[in-house]
């Protein structure tokens, strides 16, 4: 299984918390669940971190069963939509940048 990390790596703008997150949950959720072969989504919202460490308001993860399935999403049109409506949903709410990373997932159950 593979999993594609889209970390949101800058900060929230002072007030914007609550406007973030429930545009995230609202708005993008549901686009981001559209996303074609997808096996789970998780987003978490950043609470705490080390000093110095860097600032990571939220991070998207999807998980896909392998690359072929992954690239197909990544060509959908539902992507290209989620991406403007990505933009809108941080504008005036988030000032850093997104970047993304593919990991290979090994699962241990407890």
């Amino acid at each position: 299984m593979l999993t594609r990390y889209a970390i949101f790596e800058g900060h929230l703008l002072p007030g914007q918390e609550d406007a973030f997150r429930q545009a995230v949950v609202n708005d993008l959720v549901p686009m981001w669940r559209q996303f074609p072969g997808q096996t789970g989504l998780r987003i978490t919202f950043g609470q705490e971190r080390d000093e110095g460490a860097p600032e990571y308001p939220l991070i998207l993860a999807i998980t896909y069963p392998d690359r072929p399935t992954m690239e197909a999403a990544l060509e959908h049109p539902i992507r290209l939509s989620s991406r403007a409506a990505t933009q809108a949903a941080i504008a005036g709410r988030f000032d850093g940048k997104i970047h993304h990373h593919v990991t290979e997932m090994l699962d241990f159950p407890a």
